[in-house]
């Protein structure tokens, strides 16, 4: 009972329903490896009860949680010694200013005080009679953030703006506390009109400009020409986080959600040419540059005409090269001050970053196995290595600065084509442990942990990512400062963010090193913080935000994140009826959600020919993926793309009749237009007829994952030029523009 309870105080689950009603026990072996991944000993009985004697002394003796967040409407209730005077300072710094509270509070030259009353906690009155001035609360405003235990609505709400601040407490015992104070709004913005867009991985289109892969030049011409053309509203694109570098023995991973850093983008989808100095190569450099721009050119005809894969490693030694030559090119003072400039705001972040990337590039990308004390960021010996590696590292802080730069034109691009959202960035769930995050970020990720899935009835054996995941207690004492500034980094330019797994702001399940994933346990994060500072953050960047939360969602989650405004991803092939009796039917469009981005597959999904025709099931039987016998599995098939056809038929969308490919697939992407969603998506694939899906989950190095250029029905790869040139690409989306009505609320005829 004891380890119980140590569990449940640390938010560690010990059992999990991996169905309704089946309720299955965690190890005790895992249980204590995971408290120990927390810094909490749990290994004997002993041990159990002083680390419970400890928790609870800390409760009793602390005056404020390590991280305080509150919105309208719903704020924490503070247990406070009575006289605890409170203060706030805003988030910006700005100098005291005298102010006076009422009920109990009392000025000084803090921003805002107030003093407990009636037994330690807020009761009656609000903090009144003070207005935010200079950042700091002073005469005038009513405080609309600490909720006051017992206090009226019209009372307790604050004038505080939503921002990271910092709460203060001094006890009358004279006991001092200081806490982040996160205010944030209570929903995330939302797009004012309904958007259709493309969702495209950005490596798999290569324009004739391209060195081997997609590049943000190639995003941007999609972006321009889509708005211009098609109306369209986003483009939604991978990951763009670095990647762990490959080395001779070992290929980088083309997974784009298994990077090094999600805090910053990878340098190897620049636009080699549109970096303004590269205009400016003379002698023996530009004889160079354009000896690398031929080899450019035949790594993109072997993509695009040849059948080669997309070969991710062999495209930045082009572009790495290319980059050096540039390098010699003196900075003109404007751009110089533009990149000092980004120094300065991307700060320490950036700097580990880049050190790591220079440590990489001589040990090796594997940190534990650095020499001497390279492995801890903050070591003697890693101080040296900055001196040492200070040409390198700025190196790789200005590939950090070209990339922003060109991601910051793309957007541009977007918007100047009247696209309401623009990009739609992907934050993945994850971080690769070898990689640049988890060196510089040890404290905040658990140690011996990696986050997967739970066995249930599509996976008996679970799934192990190989992620390490946040401390959740890590993340608090930090005030979410190191996730804060990951979701600013992403939405710097975005007008939206697309979050992968995003049940795991509630819970994530953690895999113990050495252990199967069926040895895991679920272990809860504070989802009011999460959600709190990701509303913070896209409120600031005036960016939707859009979950994956498709497959297994615990109870109450897709409810909490429609109320917080988070936008949900309703695939087609996925929305049925699933609590009536009998087999679950496919929903007609008013039954769907309107808050969600509406689309027919996903990078991880058959493509819409390929189920159509049912060659996703020939494909997974060549690779023995299949759990049934082919003719079984082929049946199955079969048997739901004809309930989909019959309503399809039935609500008048497939007046062509059935039998013809191109015309089922506009015919499914009608049925999304008819729907509610705020947000409908074409998988840019599908409007070319490409069969192949972006990733095969279930294989690694069996199928060509994430390393496909997009090709059309016959498996021809195609360029940028030739996609918006595609006669059925063209058809499709005129279809589309014609039935995408802007109002959010409407449906199309």
């Amino acid at each position: 009972m004891g380890r119980a309870r140590l569990a449940e105080l640390h938010g560690v689950a010990t059992s999990y329903e991996p169905a309704p009603g089946r309720t299955v026990q965690v190890p005790e072996d895992t249980v204590v490896a995971v408290l120990a991944a927390l810094g909490v000993d749990a290994s004997t009985p002993r041990s159990v009860r002083e680390a419970l004697d400890r928790h609870d002394s800390r409760l009793r003796d602390r005056l404020l949680p390590p991280c305080v967040v509150v919105r309208p409407g719903k704020a924490p209730r503070l247990s406070l010694p009575e006289g605890t005077a409170l203060r706030v300072r805003a988030e910006d710094g700005a100098p005291h200013t005298r102010g006076r509270a009422a009920a109990g509070a009392h000025g000084t030259d803090g921003a805002l005080t107030a003093r407990t009353r009636e037994g330690g906690a807020f009761r009656g009155g609000a903090l009144t009679g003070g207005a935010l001035t200079d950042g700091v609360l002073t005469e005038g405003a009513t405080p609309d953030g600490l909720l006051m235990e017992g206090a009226t609505a019209d009372g307790p709400l604050t004038a505080l703006p939503p921002g990271a601040h910092t709460l203060f407490a001094e006890a009358p015992d004279g006991r001092r506390a200081t806490a982040p104070l996160i205010v944030a709004p209570d929903r995330m913005p939302l797009s004012p009109v309904r958007s259709h867009g493309f969702l495209v991985q950005l490596y798999s289109l290569l324009s004739a400009r391209s060195w081997g892969m997609g590049d943000l030049g190639d995003l941007a011409d999609l972006a321009a020409w889509s708005g211009r053309a098609l109306g369209a509203g986003f483009v939604q694109i991978n990951p763009l986080h670095a990647a762990v570098p490959g080395t001779p023995a070992a290929p980088t991973d083309p997974s784009p959600y298994r990077p090094s850093s999600r805090r910053f983008p990878d340098p190897v989808h620049l636009r080699i040419e549109d970096v303004p100095e590269y205009a400016h190569l003379r002698g023996r450099a530009r004889a160079r540059a354009d000896q690398l721009l031929e080899a450019a050119a035949a790594l993109r005809t072997s993509v695009l005409r040849e059948g080669a894969l997309i070969d991710r490693d062999a495209v930045w030694a082009l572009k790495r090269e290319a980059l050096e030559l540039v390098r010699t090119v003196p900075l003109g003072p404007g751009r110089r001050a533009a990149y000092c400039d980004f120094l300065a705001e991307r700060g320490q972040a950036l700097e580990d970053h880049a050190l790591w990337c220079a440590l990489a590039e001589t040990h090796g990308p594997e940190w534990r196995a650095w020499p001497g004390g390279l492995a801890d960021p903050r070591s003697a010996d890693t101080a040296r290595a900055r001196a040492e590696h200070l040409d390198r590292t700025d190196f790789h802080c200005w590939l950090a600065w070209l990339t922003d730069t060109q991601l910051a034109a793309a957007q541009r691009a977007a918007r100047d084509a009247g696209m309401d959202i623009g990009l739609v960035h992907d934050l993945a769930v994850g971080v690769h442990p070898s990689g640049a995050d988890a060196w510089a970020l040890q404290d905040v990720f658990a140690a011996g942990m990696s986050i997967g899935a739970p066995p249930d009835a599509f996976n008996s054996r679970g799934q192990d990512w190989g992620l390490p995941p946040w401390r959740p207690d890590a993340l608090a004492a930090t005030g979410y400062a190191p996730y804060r500034d990951l979701l600013r980094g992403l939405l710097r330019h975005a007008g939206a963010l697309r979050v992968d797994h995003v049940m795991g702001l509630f819970r994530l399940w953690w895999v113990p090193e050495g252990r199967e994933p069926t040895e895991g346990c679920y272990v809860r994060y504070d989802a009011e913080a999460m959600l709190g500072v990701l509303a913070l953050e896209a409120h600031r960047a005036g960016a939707v935000v859009i979950g994956e939360d498709l497959g297994t969602v615990e109870p109450g989650v897709r409810e909490e994140l429609e109320r917080r405004g988070v936008l949900g991803t309703s695939v087609m092939w996925f929305e049925r009826n699933y609590s009536g009796a009998g087999p679950a039917r496919p929903l007609s469009p008013e039954e769907w959600r309107a808050d969600c981005l509406a689309t027919v597959t996903t990078h991880d999904l058959p493509s819409t020919a390929a189920r159509l025709t049912g060659d996703h099931v020939e494909l997974r039987h060549r690779l023995g993926l299949l759990t049934r016998p082919l003719a079984e599995e082929r049946a199955a098939e079969a048997v739901e793309v004809a309930e989909w056809l019959a309503l399809l038929g039935r609500l008048g969308m497939l007046p062509e009749g059935p039998g013809d490919e191109e015309a089922a697939v506009k015919a499914v992407h009608r049925f999304l237009l008819r729907t509610p969603a705020r947000m409908v998506g074409v998988w840019l694939p599908d409007a070319v007829g490409d069969r192949r899906p972006q990733n095969l989950p279930g294989t690694w190095d069996q199928y060509p994952n994430w390393r496909l250029p997009i090709a059309d029905a016959e498996g021809r790869p195609m360029s940028l030029e030739e996609l918006v040139a595609s006669p059925r690409l063209r058809a499709l989306m005129a279809e589309v523009a014609r039935l995408a009505p802007r109002d959010p609320g409407a449906l199309a005829p």
